[in-house]
């Protein structure tokens, strides 16, 4: 995402023609142009590309977020008579000058979840409420209505487990060891270690 090389740092990195209302940051975000995000909280390292459109989420660290990805749709009352926002709008059509804020207070309650080191492919879409475990991909254009597990690879509308990046034993030492905690400069001394196999990097790193 970042094609000038601007070096990120403390404070986010955002492109042009971003909407943000009710947002944290973290350190060394980068946030693409087009973007639209309502509380939403931002882990260190995670970006995201062009338009995409993130409502009540919270996304951990060195997420990798893909261009035109939607995170957190609000839903419409489709178990009401009609689905159209008159019915928790009405103050806009003039049908009472009353606020509808527990409707509200509860599309901003339903929260969706995505882990550390997750990738969230071009154009996906995760409903509210779903919970994307660490580590895991969400293939392009899929459509993700229940939870996906750590390091799990989903895709398809809706989007289904097709395999899992690395057998079981992997999986719980990578998250046992929790690499995405360590600080700025344990991950800038140990950087290299990143280019290793994954059995390398666990059988070093589950040692100490």
């Amino acid at each position: 995402m970042n094609t000038k090389e601007v070096k990120l740092g403390y404070e986010p990195f955002i492109h042009e023609h971003v909407t943000l209302k009710n947002v944290q940051f973290g350190q060394y975000n980068e946030i693409g142009p087009y973007n639209y995000f309502e509380n939403v909280a931002l882990g260190d390292y995670s970006y995201t590309g062009q338009f995409c459109f993130i409502q009540n989420t919270v996304i951990g660290k060195f997420s990798n977020i893909a261009a035109m990805v939607r995170i957190g749709p609000t839903d419409h009352p489709y178990e009401r008579p009609s689905l159209h926002h008159f019915t928790y709008r009405r103050r806009m059509f003039g049908f009472s000058e009353e606020d509808d804020e527990e409707f509200f207070e509860q599309r901003v309650s339903r929260k969706a979840l995505i882990g550390h080191d997750t990738w969230i492919g071009h154009g996906a879409i995760i409903h509210p409420e779903v919970t994307i475990g660490n580590g895991a991909v969400i293939g392009s254009g899929a459509v993700v209505t229940k939870d996906v597990p750590p390091y799990a690879i989903a895709v398809g509308v809706p989007a289904k487990i097709i395999k899992y990046r690395f057998p079981s034993e992997v999986i719980d030492k990578l998250q046992s060891i929790q690499w995405w905690n360590w600080p700025y400069e344990k991950i800038k001394e140990q950087v290299d270690d990143f280019h290793l196999h994954v059995e390398q990097f666990i059988k070093k790193h589950s040692e100490r």
